[in-house]
């Protein structure tokens, strides 16, 4: 589960900064759910795990954060928000 935690995570940090680009930035509306899925499964691995290795499960929880605040930011900027 560390590594799925950590792969999800680069996935939706990747996806945030392809909906960076001009005319994209509606993929937003799919990545801040991915994302937010992601966050979920980080946290309920990091409260699973008992290892005393946690690193990959805590930078998938930070790399989906930053997507999901900064995916609201650029929605909010760009008026994809209503």
């Amino acid at each position: 589960m560390q590594v799925l935690s950590l792969v999800w995570g680069i996935l939706a940090f990747l996806g945030m900064f392809v909906a960076f680009f001009p005319c994209l930035g509606s993929l937003n509306w799919i990545n801040i759910p991915f994302a937010g899925v992601g966050l979920a499964v980080s946290v309920v691995t990091l409260v699973t795990t008992k290892e005393q290795k946690k690193g990959l499960v805590i930078a998938g929880l930070i790399l989906c954060a930053i997507a999901v605040a900064f995916g609201s930011v650029r929605l909010l900027l760009g008026a994809g928000v209503v």
